[in-house]
């Protein structure tokens, strides 16, 4: 029962990482972006997934989730860099 409220948990927070992911490329440019915050969630997702890959009982299902969270947040940290670029070609930065 708690893997079902775990993944309750990820898909909420995963709802909104391709509405992110999809500003980001449009937008073209840092602001309103915090490497900081994109980091620190990354990290927590890579826990989750080494917290899940040491478990006694290991659900695919619930690790389904987890990478692929971190990989539209990875997108988003690889956006950030790209519109970083541009906002200093066109001298926001």
């Amino acid at each position: 029962m708690s893997e079902i409220f775990e993944i309750c948990m990820i898909v909420c927070f995963g709802i909104s990482w391709p509405m992110s992911v999809i500003k980001s490329y449009k937008a073209r440019t840092t602001k309103g972006k915090s490497l900081f915050f994109i980091i620190m969630i990354m990290i927590g997702y890579v826990c989750g997934i080494i917290a899940k890959l040491t478990a006694d009982s290991f659900k695919w299902y619930v690790m389904f989730f987890y990478v692929l969270n971190l990989t539209m947040v990875s997108a988003d940290f690889v956006l950030y860099f790209r519109n970083r670029k541009l906002d200093k070609i066109n001298g926001v930065l």
